[in-house]
């Protein structure tokens, strides 16, 4: 239980104010979402690379999500083909288990978990899991209404790619900033895993109760919580991660479905109630998984 009052309540209790307030006040989502996309979060992502030693350990990262993303796309695929689904289905089944809220739910989870050598590894793996969910996400949520080039555009307009890309750049040079310019960028870098933990509690109150097809959300909850962390610590021991690393991966795939994927299931239509359905019961019945896992860990 000390776990749960450790590191999980007060992520909790975060997530419970956007969520109190948003049923209260009714904000709007898009105006807080776009300032955490376009300054908040861009600002702890450069912030993040800017300052890493990056080595091999980060290599091993992008090839173990995309080990991780091929696996539980094939495992959806499979499912969907046993029962019958038609593929607008079976791209729901894949949105809610093959991407993760490793952002707003993994990193501050981590961050209380493991610290900020944990919490390091975790905003890289956000950037990563941000640009696979928005070009795979985009895809398998578009598919048949949109080609592979509107993930594509969808990725290019991701401010946190061009953080990423600035940030390796200035590593590369060897560009040093000024510390009053850096100051700035880390005071506004520290108030991004606050306000995206709010917007998640704001997103989970837009969320409607009823009508669930308890059936495929079931398939959706085990998944992403029980076999989606269990792969992946099967997979952790065939790179030579660091202790630490591993631990974020496999806490990281025990996240429940992401938040995102629910805006593009609205937008191309892609069984939007089963996908945000999916996100609401994953999310609750993690507070019980992730305190298990990290118990255990």
């Amino acid at each position: 239980m000390m776990i749960f009052f450790t590191v999980v309540l007060p992520v909790l209790v975060v997530f419970m104010v956007g969520y109190v307030v948003q049923k209260w006040r009714k904000i709007d989502i898009k105006s807080v979402s776009t300032v955490s996309i376009y300054i908040l979060i861009p600002s702890l992502i450069f912030r993040t690379f800017y300052t890493a030693d990056l080595n091999m350990q980060y290599l091993y990262m992008v090839v173990f999500a995309l080990i991780l993303l091929f696996l539980l796309i094939l495992i959806g695929k499979i499912y969907a083909r046993i029962r019958k689904y038609d593929s607008n289905t079976e791209s729901a089944l894949i949105l809610t288990t093959a991407f993760m809220n490793s952002g707003n739910y993994g990193t501050p989870i981590i961050l209380f978990a493991f610290g900020e050598i944990g919490f390091a590894f975790s905003v890289s793996f956000m950037v990563l899991q941000s640009i696979i969910m928005n070009f795979f996400g985009v895809y398998y949520a578009a598919r048949g209404k949109a080609g592979i080039s509107v993930a594509l555009r969808s990725v290019m307009a991701m401010p946190a790619t061009y953080a990423v890309v600035l940030a390796l750049l200035f590593q590369t040079f060897n560009v040093h900033l000024p510390e009053n310019l850096f100051n700035t960028i880390d005071m506004v870098a520290n108030a991004a895993i606050p306000t995206v933990m709010i917007i998640l509690g704001m997103q989970l109150a837009m969320i409607e109760w009823g009508d669930f097809e308890w059936g495929k959300i079931s398939y959706g909850v085990i998944v992403r919580l029980i076999a989606s962390p269990l792969i992946a610590w099967g997979v952790v021991s065939l790179f030579p991660l660091d202790p630490i690393l591993a631990k974020v991966l496999i806490v990281s795939y025990a996240m429940p479905s992401a938040a995102t994927i629910v805006m593009y299931a609205v937008e191309f239509d892609a069984k939007p109630r089963l996908v945000s359905s999916t996100t609401l019961i994953s999310t609750l019945l993690s507070v019980v998984t992730l305190t298990i896992l990290l118990q255990w860990m």
